[in-house]
């Protein structure tokens, strides 16, 4: 009974003061539990010598990252379209996202504006080394608006495939 009223007393002064105290186990009859053997401990920060034949795991590639944003493609690949020097820039990526040919012979983007009525639109045709399609319009600020991008093959009037991009830039 004393055991119990000197903790009790703990516990207040420590309450009072803000501050935690550990609390002693014990069973059910008021019994603290008996002490656990000591096991052998291990040190942790001694390495094993390293044998000849390990060889050491090759670290993982890491992702290539796409500049600009980031457009899934239907029949596998990405596109990446973000404004450089005041024109778009569409790039060519495949599956693994490393950089590819345009395989397109054009694009077209329209983008709303707040500064007239009606949309901007521009036509992006193949840079020097056929790696994107730039754009030869000047695209103004603020560049937060809905593209509408579609790529056109050789000789069809008609999309081959078309994108709504949330433009965010």
């Amino acid at each position: 009974m004393m055991s119990n009223a000197c903790l009790i007393k703990t516990l207040l002064l420590a309450a009072s003061l803000g501050i935690a105290a550990p609390l002693p186990a014990q069973d059910a009859a008021g019994v603290p539990p008996p002490k656990s053997v000591a096991t052998k401990k291990t040190d942790v920060n001694k390495s094993t010598p390293a044998t000849p034949d390990a060889k050491k795991p090759a670290a993982p590639e890491p992702e290539p990252q796409i500049p600009g944003i980031i457009i899934s493609r239907a029949k596998g690949g990405f596109l990446g379209i973000l404004v450089e020097n005041g024109n778009f820039k569409l790039s060519f990526y495949d599956a693994k996202k490393k950089p590819a040919q345009v395989d397109v012979a054009r694009a077209t983007a329209r983008w709303p504006v707040k500064y007239r009525l009606g949309d901007e639109r521009t036509v992006l045709n193949p840079n020097g080394d056929g790696t994107a399609l730039t754009s030869g319009t000047f695209v103004r600020p603020p560049l937060v608006f809905k593209l509408y991008l579609s790529l056109f093959v050789e000789d069809r009037n008609d999309a081959v495939e078309s994108y709504v991009i949330d433009f965010r830039q």
